[in-house]
C-alpha cells in the first residue's frame, strides 16, 4: 500500500466536465516525450538522472530518463536533457524537439505545453577511426 502511495505523489489531477478526474502521473508524460524525443534526427540519446542502472537491472529501456516534468493545473513544462551527434545542427535539434514533444504530449494528455526547454549535455563522436591502408614502400596511390 505504501508503494501505491509513493506512486500517487508525482501525479496531477485534471478535472472534467462535472466531478469526474483524470489523474496523469508526471511519469507518464515524461514517457510521451521521451518518445517524441528519440524520434528526432540528429538526438544521440538522452543525458542525465540513475536510469542508467534501473535500465540496467530492469532489462527494460526508460523513456522518461533525461526529462524532468512540472504538471500545474492544465499546463505542463518540461525540460529535456540531450546528447547530440557530431554534425548535428543543435538550433534545428533543438527545435524540432520543442515541436514534437509539444504536440505529442498535449495531443495524447489534453495538457497545455508551456514550456519545452532543450538541454544540451553533449555530443557524441565517434570514437573509431578508419586507419588508412598501408601500401608497400615505392607504391603511390
Amino acid at each position: 500500500m505504501e508503494e501505491n502511495n509513493e506512486q500517487l505523489e508525482n501525479v496531477e489531477e485534471i478535472s472534467v466536465e462535472g466531478n469526474d478526474t483524470i489523474k496523469i502521473a508526471n511519469d507518464a508524460v515524461a514517457t510521451y516525450a521521451g518518445i517524441a524525443v528519440s524520434e528526432v534526427p540528429g538526438v544521440y540519446g538522452m543525458a542525465g538522472g540513475f536510469a542508467g542502472i534501473t535500465e540496467a537491472l530492469s532489462g527494460r529501456k526508460n523513456l522518461a530518463k533525461g526529462i524532468k516534468v512540472e504538471v500545474t493545473d492544465k499546463n505542463a513544462r518540461i525540460d529535456v536533457n540531450i546528447i547530440v551527434e557530431y554534425g548535428a545542427r543543435i538550433p534545428e535539434v533543438a527545435f524540432e524537439i520543442q515541436t514534437r514533444v509539444k504536440k505529442s504530449v498535449e495531443s495524447m494528455t489534453g495538457l497545455k505545453v508551456l514550456e519545452v526547454n532543450v538541454h544540451v549535455q553533449g555530443v557524441h563522436t565517434s570514437t573509431t577511426k578508419e586507419e588508412p591502408e598501408a601500401l608497400p614502400e615505392g607504391e603511390n596511390k
